[in-house]
C-alpha cells in the first residue's frame, strides 16, 4: 500500500474514493460505446494530430448533435479539417465523415443486430474489468485493515467491523456498476 493509514476509517474513506473513481471510469467507458443515437461522447477517444502533437478531438473542434442521428464537428482552425476527418475515419467507430470545407457531418447509421450483440459483449467485458478493479480496491483495503491490527493500531472488533463495512461498500459499488451496465445494454438493444 502506498500510504500508511492510522485508522480503519481512513482505509474505508480511501477505498470509497477509489471505488467511486472506478465507477466514474465505467460511466465514461460506457458513454463511449456507440448506440443508435448520436452523442458527442462517442468521439471522446479520438485523437487528432494538430500542430505536430496529438490532441483530443474536443480540443480542436466544437462538437454538436443537431439531430438524433447526426454529429457535427466544427474545427476551430479550418486548416485542420483534413486531419480531423482522417482521425475519425481511422477510429474503430465505423463512422463515415463528410466535409464541406467548414463543417464535418457524421451521420450515425442504425446498428445491425449483429453489431449490437458485439457491442453488448464489449460492454460486458468492460463491466467485468471494472468489477475486478473494485475487488482489487477491496483487497487492498482489507490488507490495510489487517496491517493496522497487526501493528496494534486497532482492535480485532474494529477490524471485523471495518471488514464488514468494506464489504458493504464493495457490494454497493458493484450494484451501481451493474446498473450502469444494464442501462447501457438496454440502450444498445433498444431498436428504434
Amino acid at each position: 500500500m502506498s500510504q500508511p493509514f492510522t485508522t480503519a476509517k481512513e482505509v474505508e474513506a480511501h477505498a470509497k474514493q477509489r471505488m467511486e473513481k472506478v465507477l466514474a471510469d465505467m460511466q465514461s467507458d460506457a458513454a463511449s460505446i456507440r448506440t443508435g443515437r448520436a452523442s458527442i461522447h462517442l468521439l471522446d477517444s479520438i485523437q487528432v494530430e494538430s500542430y505536430g502533437m496529438m490532441s483530443p478531438l474536443s480540443h480542436v473542434a466544437t462538437l454538436h448533435v443537431p439531430e438524433p442521428a447526426m454529429i457535427t464537428v466544427q474545427p476551430f482552425d479550418r486548416s485542420q479539417i483534413k486531419a480531423i476527418e482522417k482521425a475519425i475515419q481511422q477510429s474503430d467507430l465505423g463512422l463515415n465523415p463528410s466535409n464541406d470545407g467548414n463543417l464535418i457531418r457524421l451521420p450515425i447509421p442504425a446498428l445491425t443486430q449483429e453489431r449490437r450483440k458485439e457491442l453488448v459483449k464489449k460492454l460486458f467485458g468492460l463491466a467485468e474489468d471494472h468489477r475486478v478493479a473494485i475487488r482489487n480496491v477491496r483487497r487492498d483495503a482489507n490488507d490495510s485493515v489487517k496491517k493496522l491490527v497487526k501493528d496494534k493500531a486497532i482492535s480485532e472488533d474494529d477490524e471485523r467491523r471495518s471488514l464488514e463495512d468494506i464489504q458493504k461498500l464493495t457490494d454497493g459499488s458493484i450494484a451501481k456498476l451493474d446498473v450502469i451496465s444494464k442501462s447501457k445494454e438496454k440502450d444498445l438493444l433498444d431498436v428504434k
